[in-house]
């Protein structure tokens, strides 16, 4: 054999000896190129991420590898860089003579990296290998590696022996909880008893081995029947009677036994009670610490996460040793439909101990394959050049492309803050592997990270804002039979509601309820309602949180809503006008802080009060309150003092009409207005009625007559200036993405303030702009229908604004067939708005059906105002706002002046 010689790692400064070997050997085959391969934690991707084969090693300069950006076939492209790759391996040869040599020998082997001109972005390039809509996805396979010698195994009664690793450590191992004590009863299981209305169920809880799944198992004679939660979309655990559920229907397990969970979305909590008070606390403590840890996950982590996921599913026999049937298995759980023959040739290429199964490295080779992202590959390649590395320089140039002020100071902090490999890191240089970290982190993400946190100016008059606004907060289903439930107020007041509402009714043994009246839904405790409301009202946000009282009950039974609201919240409710504050106008949110206003019926001040009564009759209890019932609701027109003391800052009085209102503000008094007369009001009078809601509360809540409690488009109302624009959070749908969209700005403390034209009417006139969205990737996104494997999506992305009617537009992508993986589109969609101010853009991903409607697969929706330029992943969410990790789609945004 000649001699191997490394060049010189130029910019890392890196050399290599030269190797000589004293005697003839075989001729190597070049070691495969090292491909892009995601990890866990920096310390597993030093040395550029590389792995050789079973019987030798592999050393690399820095310049070499996926470990510093990736490579790609040199056929692609006119321009390339050249890698250089030395192998260095020990081989002992058997002579005739008897006896045995072993020698050491360096080779070196050159690589054609493609790499794209650096002036502008390749074209829309399909993924190498990867086929056209109607055809299966075919990724590109990396240069074949040597075939690696079978390893020998010990021969059992004619058949290999298998290693069959313990089950419980894979995922834990990774996460850094293997040792963890309270997890490992978790996935042993235990005995709980599920506590619902009817009665207490004991079914086993286990936590399965991917770390995220919890399954609950019941028999019924011997049909089996299985639940299962997400550990990821657990919002909190809380022990002992915390749940309304527990409190009124676990009484009999010890309190120190229970436990809530609470999820994220629309999902109910979850009442448990164990058979002793350590099971309950493992329970607990191991489920926050899962949390806590899931929560801190990279992206990155996020998506090796749910790749060890799939692959533990689909490994039938739990060997950790994956044969080609389970494989297929895993593709089609993946979301991907790959032709058979060219998932066997991957299976091949992957299979270097040729036994037929993939374990260990052959598995993550599998993986590594699957997971490149040729479009961030071509994006590196234009600012990294011929070097496959980016100086802090060339991150410099890319941020400033992004529409960001990027610093040199502000690159190197980032290549610090993501770079994987620690000598790249330490040289200022960013890899393949940490730029994809940072585009796929929170300072990759299309909203604005400044948006997170309270940033617009609080100290403006109340009607200056938008403010996150309840109906039927109450309500758990629909407004005819549904569930009543302080649990609905909790999570109405974690997803950053402000006025939420209590629908008042005269209840047994003198204490007033909660409930939609003259229906079939549950009713529930004033008191508990208020109790709630102060456990949890500035959990979310520190501003102030307004009770819309509709108010059915007799005077009694106001006076102890009084008394409870004054026991129970404390300094908490405001009672009296703010010292100093100018009459003629409204307090801000800053002023408010930490406070509770009631919104409700006022007594006259100057008007005598007889057996200190008078009566008031608030138009939304006109308009609800049905005609043959309103003898029954004689009391219900008439308001205690008590409760008239409590009311300061939100007067509900009847709208006296927009000329009188217009003449006559009084800033104190608002009025609720049903969709239907709202939208009449803006259709008749707009200019008028924006001029009132500049200097008045007002409030719009849906039509009585929706039985299902559908809502209505907030975004008509909010164009007007409206500031309260109720909807009913129980009930998924677009109108509530768009809820969560408008206030998910201004650190989602639920007031976000009004553009200057609606504050005051006389400002100028908002400047058009037309934004440019290029639908580029999408990743991973979630299996429609689990239980029928053959069942891929055929996605597509519908972007639309919503805003002014002149800007409410909607356009689609085309659909790439059998392809969730990673589908690929490059299509770019424009649109021109002139009220940018308004507008919000949604994101939704369906799934193509030529024979019936689209279905659902996730979407995201936020305001224009808060989306940034540049290349951006957006992290879909589920129907009911649950998180659909780790899908995302990769996107490239522009807005500019017409």
């Amino acid at each position: 054999m000649g001699r191997g010689r490394m060049k010189d790692g130029a910019r890392c400064g890196l050399s290599a000896d030269t190797g000589r070997c004293s005697s003839a050997a075989p001729p190597h085959s070049p070691p495969p190129r090292p491909a892009f391969l995601p990890c866990a934690s920096p310390a597993e991707n030093n040395g550029g991420g590389l792995g050789g084969g079973r019987s030798h090693s592999a050393v690399c300069s820095p310049r070499d590898g996926a470990g510093w950006g990736g490579g790609g076939a040199a056929a692609r492209a006119r321009n390339a860089c050249i890698h250089t790759y030395t192998h260095v391996c020990a081989r002992a040869h058997v002579h005739t003579a008897p006896h045995t040599h072993t020698h050491t020998h360096t080779h070196t082997y050159m690589y054609v990296h493609a790499t794209p001109p650096r002036s502008k972005i390749p074209a829309a390039n399909p993924t190498p290998g990867l086929r056209t809509a109607s055809s299966p996805y075919r990724p590109a396979p990396p240069p074949r590696g040597p075939a690696q010698p079978r390893q020998r195994r010990t021969m059992i009664c004619g058949r290999r022996a298998r290693h069959r690793p313990e089950r419980s450590g894979g995922v834990l191992k990774k996460l850094g909880l293997s040792e963890d004590e309270d997890l490992q009863l978790m996935l042993q299981g235990s005995l709980l008893r599920k506590v619902t209305s009817r009665r207490a169920k004991e079914r086993r809880f286990r936590l399965q081995e991917d770390g995220v799944t919890v399954v609950s198992e019941r028999r019924f004679g011997r049909a089996p029947s299985k639940q299962s939660f997400s550990v990821a979309h657990i919002t909190a655990v809380h022990r002992g009677h915390h749940s309304e559920g527990l409190r009124r229907y676990g009484r009999a397990i010890p309190e120190q036994h229970c436990f809530t969970i609470a999820f994220e979305g629309g999902r109910r909590n979850l009442d448990l009670g164990a058979r002793d008070e350590d099971v309950a606390l493992s329970w607990v403590r191991g489920l926050r610490t899962l949390r806590g840890r899931l929560r801190g996950m990279s992206q990155q982590e996020r998506l090796e996460h749910w790749i060890h996921g799939m692959l533990q599913r689909a490994d039938r026999d739990k060997d950790n040793r994956m044969c080609f049937q389970e494989v297929q298995i895993m593709l089609r759980m993946a979301n991907i439909h790959m032709d058979n023959a060219y998932t066997h040739q991957l299976f091949e290429e992957c299979d270097h101990s040729g036994d037929g199964r993939l374990e260990d490295r052959e598995l993550e080779d599998f993986c590594r394959r699957l997971l490149r992202r040729p479009e961030l590959e071509e994006l590196f390649g234009r600012y990294s050049g011929e070097d496959c590395v980016l100086s802090a320089e060339e991150l410099r140039d890319f941020l400033q492309d992004q529409g960001e002020e990027g610093t040199l100071q502000q690159a190197c902090a980032i290549i610090c803050a993501h770079e994987l490999n620690e000598k790249a890191r330490q040289q200022d240089l960013m890899t393949l592997d940490g730029f994809t970290m940072y585009l796929l982190s929170p300072a990759g993400d299309i909203l604005n990270q400044e948006h997170t946190q309270v940033h617009q100016d609080m100290s403006q008059p109340l009607c200056h804002y938008f403010i996150s606004s309840s109906h039927n907060t109450y309500l758990t289903r629909n407004q005819i039979g549904g569930t009543s439930s302080t649990e609905a107020y909790v999570r109405a007041l974690m997803m950053g509601c402000r006025c939420v509402e209590l629908d008042c009714w005269e209840g047994p043994d003198g204490e007033p309820i909660i409930s939609h009246g003259h229906t079939f839904t549950s009713k529930i405790l004033f008191r508990d309602v208020i109790e709630a409301i102060r456990d949890y009202a500035f959990k979310r946000s520190p501003y102030p949180v307004i009770l819309s009282l509709e108010n059915h009950c007799g005077v009694k039974q106001q006076a102890t809503m009084a008394q409870h609201m004054k026991a129970i919240l404390g300094d908490m409710l405001l009672t009296q006008p703010l010292e100093g504050q100018d009459p003629s106008v409204l307090p801000s949110p800053e002023q408010l802080k930490g406070k509770v206003l009631v919104k409700g019926k006022k007594l006259p001040e100057l008007q005598p009060e007889p057996c200190g009564v008078t009566s008031i009759l608030d138009e939304e209890e006109e308009e609800e309150t049905e005609e043959e019932d309103r003898l029954q609701a004689k009391d219900a027109s008439h308001v205690a003092p008590e409760l008239s003391a409590m009311v300061v800052y939100c007067q509900a009085t009847p709208f006296p009409g927009l000329a009188q209102a217009l003449q006559h503000p009084r800033p104190y008094e608002m009025s609720s207005f049903s969709e239907r007369k709202a939208r009449k009001l803006i259709k008749e009078a707009g200019p008028a009625f924006m001029r009132y809601t500049s200097r008045q509360l007002s409030r719009v809540y849906p039509l009585g007559l929706k039985m299902t409690s559908s809502n209505y488009n907030p975004q008509e109302m909010w164009n007007a200036g409206c500031q309260l624009v109720a909807l009913n959070f129980q009930t998924p749908g677009y109108e509530m993405d768009l809820n969560t969209g408008r206030f998910l700005g201004n650190g989602g403390c639920g007031y976000v303030l009004k553009p200057q034209f609606l504050r005051s009417p006389h400002s100028g006139s908002p400047r058009p702009l037309v934004l440019r969205i290029r639908v580029i990737t999408a990743q991973q996104l979630p299996k429609l229908n689990r239980e029928k494997l053959s069942s891929i999506v055929d996605p597509f992305v519908r972007v639309e604004i919503y805003g002014v009617t002149a800007d409410c537009s909607k356009q689609q992508t085309a659909y790439r067939s059998n392809n969730g993986f990673n589908p690929r589109w490059e299509e770019t969609l424009t649109f021109q708005l002139q009220v940018p101010e308004l507008a919000l853009v949604r994101f939704v991903v369906e799934d193509h059906d030529s024979t019936s409607c689209n279905d659902f697969v996730g979407q995201f929706t936020l305001p224009l105002g808060s989306m940034r330029e540049g290349y951006r992943h957006i992290h879909l969410l589920s129907k009911d706002g649950a998180s659909l990790s780790p899908a995302t789609l990769f996107v490239h945004v522009t807005c500019r002046c017409p």
